[in-house]
């Protein structure tokens, strides 16, 4: 069983930059530990696999 991507180009470089820009904030501590919530967008745009777009069944980009 394989899963099927759900993240497209523009949407996943958006996840991976702001994922890395909340986790360098939260490592410096310019923002509280909240910003080591980066940790989910950079790994759902390095997946390419969103489950709350799964269950939504928003699909972005061309797959």
């Amino acid at each position: 069983m394989t899963m099927k991507t759900n993240v497209g180009g523009l949407d996943r470089l958006l996840r991976i930059l702001a994922g890395l820009a909340l986790i360098a904030l939260a490592a410096t501590g310019t923002v509280g530990a909240w910003g080591w919530l980066g940790v989910i967008p950079l790994l759902t745009g390095l997946v390419r696999l969103c489950p709350l777009y799964t269950l939504l069944g928003i699909r972005s980009g061309r797959h």
